[in-house]
């Protein structure tokens, strides 16, 4: 009987309250909620049809805000996708979530960045810098998070000491400094007044390290690619280090240069969706080593590889081989366990190649395990996923 009414339930959900067979079925506070945010955007198809929640001359779009929270709050991610795909297409609901007004307005988080990255060839240009501000925000955040620790474990593991924030002019870092300082700027004095002043290290003004980040572009990666941003940036702005960053789907986009100027701008040059061809990342990404011993290789990706499985993972065998430390997370992210090609990613581990997810809290100490050479597969027991 359970079974029969949560079918019921799930019809109900699907054909909306216009629906005479189903327009009977009692829901529930939650469920309420789930129906409004499908309504909101399928009900009357737009046209203002008899019974439709949001037909007639009311409003042909849901308040945006609740409704980004409502929908987000109840549906799987892909399925948030694809509702919101459908709201751009069915109720113009790019015109509000593009307005300044409207932008100013929502509490930035990681998802509504993942919506913005995922849009932002539609987004006009009188709201752009409203949006760059938005995701700016976020970045910010995941910024201070991150960065103490991230620091502190790769020069701790070099064993080096960090250098002191003393008055030492000639080793302030400007192009850093201006950059973490830009919120600070006095539009009616025109001067920057720095909050922090950042220093270059004395003993690491040489490159001791390559790290070279392989960032899925997958539509469902989004999290991971926000995280992954913030450590490239990260990774580039420390002089021990050689940072590249690379993003992928079908294509290869080399995107070192924007990542050491601003991870905003990196996550702007990033395209969401498309296929993924991991080998052909994964052979562009061997060009880069020099040094293999002292280069640090991760990939972020979910593994549904749309290239040649055997070539990838005859290439990161090679790389492990040679004395790269290969490490394939399969998400960089917060929420729980991720969705991926769990065959491929077996395959990988078998190649004696550290293979799982990680939190960003967790991502210093697995740099550190790696400079210094730890095993990784003891770091993996402790990440399972």
């Amino acid at each position: 009987m359970e079974d029969k009414n949560q079918n019921m339930t799930r019809w109900r959900l699907i054909l909306g309250g216009n629906s005479k067979a189903f327009s009977g079925v009692g829901l529930n506070e939650q469920q309420s909620i789930m129906d409004a945010a499908l309504a909101a955007i399928y009900d009357g198809e737009g046209k203002g049809g008899e019974g439709g929640k949001i037909g007639g001359k009311g409003s042909s779009v849901p308040n945006l805000a609740k409704w980004l929270t409502d929908v987000r709050t109840f549906f799987p991610q892909d399925i948030v996708s694809v509702i919101q795909s459908d709201a751009i297409e069915r109720k113009g609901l790019q015109k509000l979530l593009f307005e300044p007004e409207t932008l100013k307005n929502i509490k930035p988080d990681i998802s509504m960045v993942g919506t913005l990255m995922a849009l932002k060839g539609q987004i006009p240009e009188k709201s752009k810098e409203t949006a760059r501000e938005l995701v700016r925000s976020v970045v910010d955040e995941i910024m201070k998070r991150m960065e103490q620790d991230l620091r502190r474990a790769v020069t701790g593991a070099l064993n080096k000491k960090n250098h002191s924030p003393i008055s030492n002019f000639s080793a302030i870092d400007w192009k850093r400094t201006i950059n973490r300082n830009l919120k600070n700027f006095d539009k009616e004095k025109k001067r920057l007044i720095p909050e922090k002043f950042y220093f270059f290290e004395r003993n690491q003004r040489q490159k001791e390290w390559t790290v070279i980040l392989d960032i899925d572009q997958s539509g469902s990666m989004a999290d991971s690619i926000i995280y992954s941003s913030v450590m490239g940036s990260i990774f580039a702005s420390m002089p021990s280090l050689d940072t590249h960053v690379v993003a992928f789907d079908t294509e290869i986009t080399d995107l070192t240069e924007l990542c050491r100027n601003d991870p905003v701008d990196m996550l702007f040059g990033i395209q969401l969706g498309g296929g993924t061809d991991i080998n052909k990342s994964v052979a562009y990404c061997q060009s880069l080593i020099d040094n293999p011993r002292k280069t640090m290789f991760i990939l972020i990706s979910d593994l549904y590889e749309g290239g040649v499985r055997k070539g990838l993972l005859r290439r990161l065998n090679e790389m492990r081989e040679n004395g790269v430390k290969v490490i394939t997370l399969l998400a960089l992210s917060d929420t729980g366990k991720p969705d991926y090609d769990e065959n491929l990613a077996k395959e990988i581990s078998k190649l004696g190649i550290a293979c799982f997810a990680c939190s960003p809290d967790r991502l210093p100490e697995l740099v550190e395990y790696a400079i210094k050479g730890l095993d990784l597969k003891r770091f993996e027991k402790k990440e399972k996923i």
